[in-house]
């Protein structure tokens, strides 16, 4: 059995990324695939599930899980912590799963450096008033929170140069697509492949 594929996705809020990474999960189940879940310190909002939204340990939790080495990344926004869990991530991709990461490109680079043979895969929107109106019809920020996220947007949108796939999420059925492209790409490398079939080539390549 080969490895899973740990694929590091990015945007800007307000891209799609996440409905994205959603839809491909409900609507592609040829292959095993997971999402991420997080560690953080911060209080659960209404709605939120322990190991499904997060996984919501203390400061001193995860202190220790920082000293045991057991985050692929992590940082501290707004006095509260998020990391990304090594060893849940490699039980996953040992198993075969496919494992999407939901991060900013900050902790796309630290997760590269620990993982080079992990796949980044990064969200445009078509432009910045798609990008804008979209943030508004969600209807969960002030105009001031918007204004800062199209502030912020301009600068995360200057790494994508960063990532080794590039989709521009104008339509949305297309972008899935383009997802699932990649993750088929990716599942037909040559190593992948080799892995998969390692007894049929061994039969093909055997002498008469």
């Amino acid at each position: 059995m080969s490895k899973g594929t740990l694929y590091i996705v990015s945007a800007p809020s307000g891209a799609g990324k996440s409905s994205i990474i959603s839809a491909l999960m409900e609507k592609n189940p040829t292959y095993a695939m997971k999402v991420s879940v997080s560690h953080t310190t911060r209080d659960p909002r209404p709605g939120e599930e322990d190991g499904v939204h997060y996984n919501f340990v203390t400061k001193e939790q995860f202190k220790a899980l920082i000293a045991e080495n057991a985050f692929l990344e992590y940082a501290e926004v707004f006095g509260n912590y998020y990391g990304t869990s090594r060893p849940w991530i490699e039980d996953n991709l040992e198993k075969g799963i496919d494992v999407f990461l939901d991060i900013d490109w900050q902790g796309a680079r630290q997760i590269r450096e620990q993982m080079p043979e992990a796949r980044s895969i990064f969200i445009l929107p078509p432009s910045r008033v798609e990008l804008e109106r979209r943030l508004n019809a969600r209807g969960q920020d002030s105009a001031e929170v918007i204004a800062k996220r199209m502030s912020e947007a301009r600068s995360e949108i200057s790494h994508y140069n960063e990532y080794d796939y590039v989709i521009v999420n104008d339509d949305f059925d297309v972008a899935v697509m383009d997802m699932k492209a990649v993750l088929r790409a990716e599942r037909l490398g040559q190593h992948k492949q080799a892995e998969k079939h390692a007894d049929m080539l061994k039969g093909l390549l055997a002498e008469d």
